[in-house]
Parts: structure tokens; sequence; C-alpha cells
């Protein structure tokens, strides 16, 4: 049991790329600070002209700001001018925390809240992206170095740094981003609603392989598939259905590629989906051969509705499946092994029951939202374990 800390912030912003993710990532702990008394502000890019986001955030009680801050962007000086917005924001407002997540909401959002004064500085570190993945050359190197330099500065002003997964923290340790003196914490990725993401029955008609994802190459997608197109070779019943969008990240699938795939017949290529529930639902199981995550939000989106797992053993993604439990880990960019577990559920259906059925029982044991947002909540001092 937990209870309201009497020292909890009175007044608090939350920080994001991304105005929609405020709502499908974040909206169970904003209504949970809400409820909690607290005075919420959400800042976002392109709140302004996304009424609906609005609307929704409006109708929880949390107050709504829009700042334009470019989630892939690369322009300093359009960062510069983010950071003078955000500072003069922090300084209207006067929040007594600030919590940033993703990459530039935790850099920026802490370093500009140290400047105008804000007394408790968090971030939440949801995943490494473009600087932590591939191999550091030309642009990417100089990227990798000028995104690490201000972590460590970012970092420094925190209060609390949360992980999603014991591997980037420990990664962040290493590299001295973060320092001795700044507490840690490993959450439970963003958690899950299991009731919205209720487990459904599985499809008469497979098997059915799914993937979704920012159209990325950092996401495993050619991995994806280039097995796809083996696997069709030898059971041409399989289908493959591919759900996601061209991102405007360097690393970014291109529009040739995509129309090739579906050309070639390799994948059944859905777009980009509001509500991926019926696509979970039509699917036998999930796959995501991604290279790192914080913690997948679409696995757990997938083991919540009652599917095997296929995914990467790479940090973020090994912690959501017990091998051969309720799915397989494959090594990251290994196409042979990724055909091989896809024939393992292709030639012993049983097993898509069995390690479906696994993954439900360990999405509401370990990922529920409430249970993560507890977590959250304890680590800021918002909320007091009352035994």
């Amino acid at each position: 049991m937990h209870k309201i800390n009497a020292c909890a912030p009175r007044r608090i912003a939350i920080l994001a790329g991304l105005g929609s993710s405020l709502v499908n990532f974040r909206g169970p702990l904003l209504k949970a600070l809400c409820d909690s008394g607290i005075e919420v502000h959400a800042i976002a890019n392109g709140l302004r002209e996304d009424l609906a986001t609005r609307k929704r955030l409006e109708d929880w009680g949390v107050v709504t700001h829009d700042v334009v801050m470019q989630r892939t962007g690369t322009n300093p000086l359009s960062d510069l001018a983010a950071l003078r917005e955000l500072y003069h924001l922090y300084r209207e407002i006067k929040p007594d925390a600030v919590l940033g997540y993703t990459v530039k909401p935790a850099l920026y959002g802490t370093l500009t809240a140290w400047l105008a004064r804000v007394p408790k500085r968090y971030a939440l570190i949801t995943g490494l992206g473009y600087a932590f993945t591939g191999e550091a050359r030309g642009k990417r190197r100089l990227i990798q170095w000028l995104v690490r330099a201000l972590y460590r500065q970012a970092l420094s002003r925190a209060e609390r740094v949360f992980f999603q997964n014991p591997d980037d923290e420990s990664l962040f340790r290493h590299l001295e981003l973060l320092s001795k003196q700044v507490p840690s914490q490993v959450v439970s990725g963003s958690g899950i609603d299991t009731s919205h993401f209720a487990c459904s029955p599985l499809p008469e008609n497979g098997p059915n392989f799914l993937l979704i994802a920012r159209l990325l190459g950092d996401k495993g997608v050619r991995e994806y598939v280039a097995a796809a197109s083996k696997v069709r070779e030898r059971h041409p019943d399989a289908r493959f259905r591919l759900v996601g969008f061209i991102d405007g990240n360097p690393d970014s699938i291109t529009q040739r590629e995509l129309e090739q795939w579906i050309v070639d017949g390799d994948i059944d290529y859905l777009g980009e989906l509001d509500d991926v529930r019926p696509a979970i639902a039509d699917a036998s199981v999930y796959v995501l051969p991604s290279y790192r995550e914080g913690t997948p939000r679409t696995v757990l989106e997938a083991m919540s509705m009652g599917r095997p797992i296929i995914t990467a053993d790479a940090p973020g993604c090994r912690e959501t499946v017990s091998h051969g439990d309720n799915g397989y880990l494959v090594p990251v960019k290994a196409v042979d092994e990724l055909v091989e577990a896809m024939e393992y559920f292709i030639t012993r259906p049983d097993l898509i029951h069995q390690m479906g059925a696994r993954s439900r029982e360990i999405a509401v044991e370990k990922y529920e939202v409430q249970k993560v947002n507890a977590q959250m909540l304890e680590g800021m001092g918002i909320l007091t374990a009352n035994c």
C-alpha cells in the first residue's frame, strides 16, 4: 500500500518529444499525478495543433503547453530556440519538479530546469537510439560524441535518473555519463494497461507474424523482412504483417525499400495504426528483432494480449522474454536464427497457445501499469510505502 508523501511537489512539468506519447505512453502516470492533487503541466511539440491529444489531457486536469522542439532534428539553431523557449516557460509556470523522457526532453528538459532553478529534476531514459546503436562513423560518430557530452552535463543536474532496463543503467555508469553522486533506478518499462490490452483468442487462420515499429534499421525491420522471405519459401501459407511509419531518423527505412517489400509479397504492410489491438488480435506471434530498446512497449502490448514473442537478445528486449517460456530470444541481426524461431511456431502450433498464456501472466505480474507508476512515484518522492 502507498500514501501521498507530505513533501511531494505541488506542481510538476512533464516534458515529451511528441504530444501523442503523453497519452499513449504516460497517460496513466499523468492521471495518477492529477489524482494525487498535484498540478500537472504537460509540455510537447505540436500540442497546439493536436486537438485530440490536448483535449484528452485537459479532460484529466492537465495544463498543456506547446514548444517547438524537433524530436529527431540535428539543427543546433532550432535546439537553441527550444532551450530558450523551455527556460522561459519554466520561469513562468514555476514547477517544483520536472520529468523529461526520451532523448531531447531528458537532456534539454533537465538542463533548462536547472538553469531556471527548478528544485527537483528527473530524467527517464526510455532507450538510447541512434547515438548508441550501429557503427559510429562519420555523422553518426559526431552525433554520438555530442549526445554523450550533453548527457554528462544534463544528468549531473538530475535528482534521480530512471532507466527501463539494467543494461542501459550499467552502460551509463560505465561511460561515466551518470556520476556516482546521482542516484538511478530501473523501472519495468512504461507499463501496460492489461485491461485495455485484454487477452484475445488466437486467430484460426495462422500462422501470422507481426512487427510494429517505427521503420528504422535499428528496429530490425530489414531482418524481419529477410526472415519472412526465407520462411515463405518453405511455408507459403505464413503471413508477415508490418505496422509503422517511415521516420525522419537518419537510420530510417527508405520508401523505395518498403515499396519493394510489398511488391515482392514478403510483407503485408498495414501502415500506421492509431489502435494496434486489432492487428495484434489477428497475429499468432509477435516479432521484434530490435538492436536495443528501453523496454519495448509493443512487446508488452502483445504479451498482454496473450501472444508469444520472438525478440533479440539485446538490452531492453531480453528482459521481456524468458527463452523457451513465453517466446524465444535470437542474436541481434541473426536472420537464420530468426527464421528458426519462426519455424518452431509453424511446426509446433501448440507452443503458440502455451507461450502466449505465459506472456499474459508475465504482463500482469511484472508490467501492469499501476505497479510501474508506483515505482516512478516512489522514486520521485510522491508516494511512500504505507506498511
